[in-house]
């Protein structure tokens, strides 16, 4: 169920694509006609075509009757065979750069013991020259019990290599001795606002840096040239296009991805869109480019600002009225003081800037709903779509406030599945009830788009989306869910990774659908998602992957 501003949306949409199809109607042949496929152009549960006819980058007509009357002599025929096409799949949150980079640095993800952690940094360190810092990892202590790394595992099998390994949720770092040299970093080196660097009884960091503090190890270990970085994001958009993601939203809190896709578009169509979200606390710089240059164009956007607020649940940082239960001592931590955070918001919404936050913990969900309440109030009545990332734990009372704030649930279901391996040990059974809330978040009739996070989680969208409707986590403990009254269904949560995230960044005239007038992006898969056994959506394929019209994938 979606409100009354979500169909006003769609039919302003419907009339621009009305428009659009006479238009195209007038003006000669399809380039390209895809026939006998099994359509879902995402306007409704059920509404289905069979053939889509392209010309240039628009799709200019959809059913066997229009794309017949479009077909000349130089239209290009591809018989689908009954396979199965949706709108191009939009990834709302990702990390572009750094995940793509973590494609060639090893993984830790799957270690099960601490044995094998170091193990695997032992083999990594001894592959590379000497000196050479050792980054990747993504570890997860939960696969082993919960005890956190420290310096002394891995100093032995380190001596001469600086590692810094960070966990899966991109808020952890576990340094070595050589790396906490290098970084500065001893027991004279003061807390860091918004981080944590972890200290054994006598003050010794432990190895262990949180959050803002990683700061000073990233500054250590330097940035990466031009080149190499835009070799890492050529290497992510071929793996997104393998998947069928056509555009991404990357939610930064630096400006490299956005250099990057700058670069590469300059070379030519970097084969995935970009949406970005730069740092909020960079508003200036980016009100200063977009009085030079515009916004972008259909291939990199940007005009939209990102900042975090609280850390993560598994790290215990996500910032709650409560304490944790298995770290009385603490309620989280703010990233962000508030006085900026506020002070941001209303200058950059001022500026006519898109806003989105962090926030996983429910005090840091509801400071950001009131903050952002108190912006558009101070600086009136526009379209700005707000938009909260994570949205992981709420109170019930705040669920409602989304949809009265026209604020965008921007969401990860994958994370459902993963954190609820061990969620309870931190904040108990009735905290849960409302956490990952995507049921009732779009039964209240807010806007919900859904992403990865990668590399936090798996770039591939049917693993999301298999996330959202089944919820059954990753240990096998929850066959029919894990809370399963906040399940969503399938035509919901392909919603959320089409026509979702296309409103979410503005597109929504010109992505998410399939229909004349929109851009030419969707997927082709080898089986019909609605006629599949739900627990088996990951197991279909991805055939093809039309961006721009132009077949990147397959």
């Amino acid at each position: 169920m979606y409100n009354r501003r979500s169909l006003l949306a769609f039919g302003a949409s419907a009339a621009v694509a009305a428009a659009a199809r006479s238009a195209f109607a007038a003006s000669g042949e399809l380039d390209v006609a895809y026939i006998s496929g099994r359509i879902w152009t995402g306007a409704g549960r059920d509404v289905r075509t069979d053939a889509i006819g392209v010309k240039g980058d628009r799709i200019a007509a959809i059913g066997a009757a229009a794309v017949r009357a479009g077909i000349g002599k130089r239209t290009r025929i591809v018989d689908l065979g009954g396979a199965f096409v949706t709108p191009g799949f939009i990834d709302s949150h990702v990390h572009f750069v750094k995940a793509s980079f973590m494609l060639s640095r090893p993984s830790l993800r799957d270690a099960n013991s601490p044995e094998e952690f170091v193990e695997r940094i032992a083999a990594a360190a001894k592959a590379l020259p000497r000196g050479q810092w050792l980054e990747g990892g993504n570890w997860d202590q939960d696969r082993w019990g919960g005890k956190m790394p420290d310096k002394t595992w891995i100093d032995a099998v380190t001596p001469d290599t600086p590692v810094a390994v960070i966990r899966y949720d991109l808020h952890t770092l576990l340094l070595n001795s050589v790396a906490l040299r290098l970084a500065g970093i001893d027991r004279n080196t003061p807390e860091v606002p918004g981080g944590v660097i972890e200290r054994d009884a006598s003050g010794v960091p432990t190895g262990i840096i949180k959050d803002a503090a990683k700061e000073l190890v990233l500054r250590a270990i330097g940035t990466p040239t031009d080149a190499q970085i835009d070799a890492a994001t050529r290497k992510g958009i071929e793996l997104a296009l393998s998947k069928g993601v056509t555009q991404v939203h990357p939610t930064e809190l630096d400006w490299l991805t956005f250099e990057s896709t700058r670069r590469l578009h300059a070379a030519g169509e970097p084969g995935i869109r970009f949406r970005h979200y730069l740092p909020l606390k960079d508003w200036q710089r980016q009100t200063e480019m977009i009085k030079q240059e515009g916004r972008g164009d259909d291939w990199v956007q940007w005009g939209a600002c990102k900042v975090v607020f609280d850390g993560s649940l598994g790290s215990r940082t996500a910032l709650f009225y409560e304490p944790y239960l298995d770290e009385p001592g603490t309620r989280g931590i703010v990233v962000t003081d508030p006085a900026d955070l506020r002070q941001w918001m209303k200058d950059a919404d001022m500026a006519g800037l898109q806003i989105t936050a962090h926030a996983i913990g429910d005090r840091a969900n509801d400071t950001i709903l009131d903050i952002m309440a108190a912006v558009a109030a101070a600086n009136g009545k526009r379209d700005r779509r707000l938009r909260v990332e994570h949205v992981q734990h709420v109170r019930p009372a705040t669920i409602p406030r989304f949809a009265k704030q026209g604020v965008i649930a921007s969401v990860q279901p994958y994370h459902a599945i993963d954190d609820g391996r061990w969620a309870v040990r931190r904040i108990g059974d009735e905290r849960l009830k409302t956490s990952f809330a995507f049921g009732s978040l779009v039964s209240s009739g807010a806007h919900v788009c859904m992403g990865s996070d990668w590399p936090v989680a798996p770039l591939d969208p049917l693993t999301g989306i298999e996330a959202a409707i089944n919820r059954q986590t990753l240990d096998a403990k929850n066959p029919n869910g894990w809370f399963p009254e906040q399940r969503v269904s399938l035509a919901q949560a392909l919603r959320s990774y089409t026509r979702e995230p296309a409103y979410a960044g503005f597109n929504e005239r010109s992505l998410g659908l399939i229909a004349p007038g929109y851009l030419a992006d969707f997927v082709v898969l080898d089986r019909d998602l609605f006629a599949l056994d739900p627990h088996l959506l990951t197991e279909a394929k991805v055939l093809r992957t039309i961006v721009s019209g132009i077949q990147r994938f397959g």
